[in-house]
């Protein structure tokens, strides 16, 4: 009789296995680090443009541009970063505090779409509607009735933002009021640069400990930014979104799965690349979101494979 393979909890390459702690190895050196962050920018930069993504030149066009007008409109200077935003990751030295990082977010999380179905011809535009229709197909099954108010946590240059926004729009008949939140004011700035019809309110803030009332959300989302996070801070993030959300509200996040075939079975040159660029990979691929939901007080709803790597997961906040 032929037995149904069980799927592992996570990769092998993070957590505490051998072969994780051969990797961590590898990226303490730094001269290794040094190459294997190069090679990383590389691959996405090299998926970029093979498949139609100009990513020399909308860097070009936004150094060119009049996006750093919006840096001091945007940027709360009073804000201190949390120690794990100064770590080096995503192949910058200085993470997202930096102007290349912002320039450079949009073709990489387009190259970051296509590469979910490498093994398909599709074009980008297709590639990234697809991966946010993915989530948004799961998360609208759950949404309170009426949703008026709306975060985007770790909004980025708005790539997530803006696509959620339109989808509730055309869900509500255009009674949406869409937040963005990030660290990065670089990013920010961006967003606020292609935000053209000026339709988001793009806030620079700390998801730990963030200015919004108690209540405040219908729905709150965190679209591919568990993964950049050590565990802490999601359980701050976490408690933070419990506050913030009205009773009936939902936290709909999407993210990285580690019980993926595709992310398990990674070729060794790939994850390493990905673990040199993403300093809390072991810290993520071990971490009980489930639980932690409803350790911090969420009703935990359900979970879904929303593509070929990544996962959605949707709470609720109790009545």
């Amino acid at each position: 009789m032929t037995q149904t393979a069980i799927a592992k909890e996570k990769p092998d390459w993070a957590g505490e296995d051998w072969l994780s702690r051969l990797v961590n190895i590898l990226i303490k050196t730094k001269p290794l680090y040094s190459l294997m962050k190069y090679q990383a920018r590389q691959v996405l930069i090299k998926t970029a443009e093979k498949n139609g993504i100009p990513w020399r030149q909308t860097v070009k066009d936004l150094e060119s541009s009049t996006v750093k007008q919006y840096f001091a409109e945007i940027e709360d200077s009073s804000l201190e970063y949390p120690d794990y935003y100064h770590v080096p990751f995503h192949a910058y030295d200085e993470g997202n505090l930096c102007w290349k990082a912002a320039f450079e977010a949009a073709p990489a999380t387009e190259s970051m779409a296509l590469r979910v179905w490498k093994n398909e011809a599709l074009t980008p535009e297709v590639a990234k509607a697809r991966l946010r229709n993915s989530f948004l197909e799961v998360v609208t099954q759950y949404l309170p009735e009426q949703v008026n108010e709306v975060l985007d946590i770790g909004c980025s240059v708005g790539m997530s933002t803006m696509p959620l926004h339109q989808f509730l729009v055309d869900q509500n008949n255009g009674k949406v009021q869409t937040t963005g939140l990030d660290l990065s004011p670089h990013m920010l700035s961006v967003a606020k640069l292609r935000d053209e019809a000026k339709t988001i309110n793009w806030v620079h803030g700390k998801a730990e400990a963030t200015s919004f009332a108690d209540n405040a959300f219908d729905l709150i989302t965190l679209q591919f930014v568990l993964h950049e996070l050590p565990n802490q801070a999601t359980r701050d993030i976490f408690r933070e979104c419990l506050r913030i959300l009205r009773p009936g509200g939902c936290l709909a996040i999407v993210d990285n799965n580690p019980k993926s075939p595709v992310i398990q079975g990674l070729p060794p040159a790939l994850f390493v690349l990905m673990k040199s660029t993403e300093p809390w990979s072991d810290e993520y691929y071990t971490f009980a979101v489930e639980e932690n939901l409803r350790q911090m007080g969420f009703e935990y709803l359900t979970t879904v494979p929303s593509d070929p790597r990544h996962r959605t997961i949707v709470a609720r906040k109790p009545l």
